[in-house]
């Protein structure tokens, strides 16, 4: 059994049928991508298995668990952290306040402004190695806000882990970044396959196609191939669609 599955998902926004009939399996261990052209579909099905939307039919499961129509937070809480094509910090803490306010121990307890957040030694220090995993080393003290795009892109990575998730969701990492930037990272997501089951979806297929063990597409709002990626660059649905030479 994967760990996560996507069965028979369907979506609609009124009459417009976005996904339909989608499956997926994502195995423990492994990065798994989803790519597509624009308006594929491929990021209403992200939030759909991250809880973001409800399906109208089908079932989401999580190591063999029904975690369809559940909210956000609760899926966190049971093991799926997400970062967002369009990045979501605080951008007036410091880099090591974001990821304390991700530690599951910090959470439980609550924070608020009168409290340093660093106050806790233990915490401080889990923290500060999840960002020196994520090449942030040094910048513990550092604003949000002040880190170069592609520093903030690692952070916010770096706050996904520090919810010590089962299975970690990218959205288009790669966005906005620049090409050195872009190449750092594929380096940061390619030493964190070691330790993490992953699932990525973007746009840039050379970068999904140098890091993915297996890739699922979407078009028109279904799965039209999945496979190793050296299978889908010969896959005539996929040169149909004109990603295959773009990856």
């Amino acid at each position: 059994m994967a760990l996560f599955e996507a069965r028979g998902i369907h979506k609609r926004f009124g009459h417009q049928v976005v996904l339909e009939r989608i499956d997926l399996g994502f195995e423990s261990g492994q990065l798994s991508g989803i790519m597509g052209p624009n308006g594929a579909g491929k990021t209403t099905c992200f939030n759909v298995l991250t809880g973001q939307y409800k399906p109208d039919r089908g079932q989401v499961v999580l190591a063999g668990e029904d975690i369809t129509g559940l909210a956000p937070n609760t899926i966190a809480r049971k093991g799926i952290a997400r970062s967002f094509q369009i990045m979501s910090l605080f951008d007036e803490y410091s880099a090591l306040e974001n990821l304390l306010i991700a530690l599951p121990e910090v959470r439980e307890r609550g924070f608020t402004m009168m409290n340093r957040l660093d106050s806790d030694s233990a915490a401080a220090d889990r923290a500060s190695t999840v960002l020196a995993r994520v090449g942030l080393a040094g910048r513990e003290r550092q604003r949000a806000g002040d880190l170069a795009y592609g520093e903030r892109r690692a952070l916010e990575i770096g706050v996904a882990l520090a919810a010590e998730p089962r299975l970690l969701f990218l959205d288009e990492p790669t966005s906005g970044l620049s090409a050195k930037a872009i190449a750092g990272l594929a380096e940061l997501v390619q030493g964190l396959k070691r330790d993490y089951s992953i699932v990525v979806i973007e746009h840039d297929m050379q970068f999904l196609f140098g890091l993915a063990d297996t890739i699922s597409v979407i078009h028109w709002g279904q799965v039209i191939a999945s496979g190793a990626p050296e299978a889908l660059r010969e896959n005539k649905w996929v040169r149909r669609s004109m990603l295959g030479g773009k990856a």
